[in-house]
């Protein structure tokens, strides 16, 4: 699910795209559940382990909330580069025949 780029543009700093945060939190947390995987999850606040009712919510709710918003945004994504490249082709076949 590569969507977003943080790569430089003219447009905004990648922190400023909640999107691109919103991925690079799921990636996160997939990371922190998978090299936890069977050791407790700790809280930052209080010795006590998050639950396993804790990290079923992340995996069963927040994860797949994350992922089909996600998802979404490609789709939008692929919709606006489609019509940003139709208007690109337009804009050069109309310099063309401008030259012509």
């Amino acid at each position: 699910m590569a969507m977003l780029s943080a790569a430089a543009s003219p447009f905004c700093r990648p922190e400023e795209d909640p999107f691109l945060l919103l991925e690079s939190s799921l990636k996160a947390i997939e990371r922190i559940l998978q090299l936890r995987r069977g050791l407790p999850l700790r809280r930052t606040w209080i010795e006590q382990p998050y639950g396993e009712e804790e990290i079923t919510r992340l995996e069963e709710e927040v994860m797949p909330a994350i992922q089909g918003c996600l998802a979404r945004i490609e789709e939008l994504n692929q919709r606006l580069l489609a019509e940003q490249e139709l208007l690109q082709r337009c804009q050069l076949e109309a310099e063309r025949r401008a030259l012509a």
